[in-house]
């Protein structure tokens, strides 16, 4: 089993900045995929950002591109999402997910992320 836990959620103001973590543990095999995602009330869960864990080539939606930067750290299963110049849009619950190369995908619990002054 794969154990995702993501941390960093919180009340931010708008313009300021989180930076949400994600750390897996378990049986993890062969990582291809790093990502988050978000799910605002009422709304499908869309993807923020991902990176691919071979050559770090990275994805951002059109609605964070320049205000959110997504990395990883392989020799620690752990990838972050930089979040800068928040507004009230970016509120969320956000889950990270992992896909290993057999085509498996794991998913946090979630983390809040509240944008309000």
């Amino acid at each position: 089993q794969v154990q995702l836990v993501e941390s960093g959620g919180g009340l931010a103001q708008p313009g300021g900045s989180l930076r949400l973590s994600c750390a897996a543990s378990g049986d993890i095999y062969r990582i291809n995929l790093m990502g988050w995602y978000r799910q605002a009330p009422g709304n499908q869960r869309e993807l923020v950002a991902n990176i691919r864990s071979t050559d770090g080539n990275v994805n951002y939606a059109d609605s964070v591109k320049g205000r959110i930067t997504i990395s990883g750290d392989n020799a620690k299963n752990t990838w972050y999402l930089q979040m800068n110049s928040l507004n009230p849009e970016d509120t969320a619950v956000y889950y990270c997910k992992l896909s290993d190369i057999p085509g498996t995908h794991y998913w946090g619990k979630g983390t809040q992320v509240t944008i309000s002054s």
